[in-house]
C-alpha cells in the first residue's frame, strides 16, 4: 500500500494535496468484504478529508482517484479525535478498537442505508500527519483567510445582506 504526495504551486490551486489508497473492511453479518478506497486532503480545504470508495486508479492529473465510487467528506479533526476515542455523531462515526491496536471503525449512515468498515488506525495516523504538514492544526482559519472575512463583516465592510 503505497501514498502520493502532490506537490504544487499553491498560488496556482492546481490540485495541491495529499492522498492515500488504502483498503477497507466492510462488515457484513456473515463476512468481510474488501472495500479499495482513497483518503484525499486538499489544503484549498482545510478542514475536510475526503474519502472515495472504489478501485483505486489514477486521474488525469496523475493522482490516485476510486473510480466509479462514492465520495464522503470527513472532518480532519473528527478523524483525528477518532485516532483515541469515540467521535462523531449522525451520519459519521469513528472510533478505536478496544482489542486491537491499529484497529478503527468508521460507520456511515446515509438514507439509503449503512455501512461499518474496518481500517488502519496507523494508515489514517500517517496520511494525518501528512496533512499537518501541509496545514498545521489550528491554522485552516488562517489559510482561509477567516479572520480577514469576519473583520472586514463586522466593520460594516462587508456587503449588508439586509440591504
Amino acid at each position: 500500500m503505497g501514498t502520493y504526495l502532490v506537490v504544487s504551486d499553491m498560488a496556482s490551486r492546481s490540485t495541491p494535496g495529499y492522498f492515500c489508497p488504502l483498503t477497507l473492511q466492510l462488515i457484513g453479518p456473515r463476512s468481510w468484504t474488501d472495500v479499495p478506497a482513497v483518503l484525499g486532503y486538499d489544503p484549498g480545504d482545510p478542514y475536510a478529508v475526503q474519502i472515495s470508495f472504489g478501485e483505486v486508479g489514477t486521474a488525469a492529473d496523475g493522482n490516485p482517484a476510486a473510480d466509479g465510487g462514492i465520495a464522503w467528506l470527513l472532518g480532519r479533526e473528527l478523524l483525528r479525535s477518532g485516532l483515541d476515542r469515540p467521535s462523531g455523531e449522525g451520519d459519521v462515526r469513528i472510533w478505536p478498537a478496544h482489542s486491537a491496536a491499529d484497529v478503527l471503525f468508521l460507520h456511515l449512515q446515509a438514507p439509503s442505508g449503512e455501512a461499518l468498515f474496518e481500517l488502519s488506525r496507523g494508515t489514517v495516523a500517517a496520511f494525518l500527519r501528512h496533512t499537518d504538514a501541509m496545514v498545521p492544526p489550528g491554522d485552516e482559519g488562517a489559510l482561509l483567510g477567516l479572520d480577514d472575512e469576519l473583520a472586514a463583516l463586522l466593520s460594516n465592510g462587508g456587503a449588508d445582506p439586509g440591504r
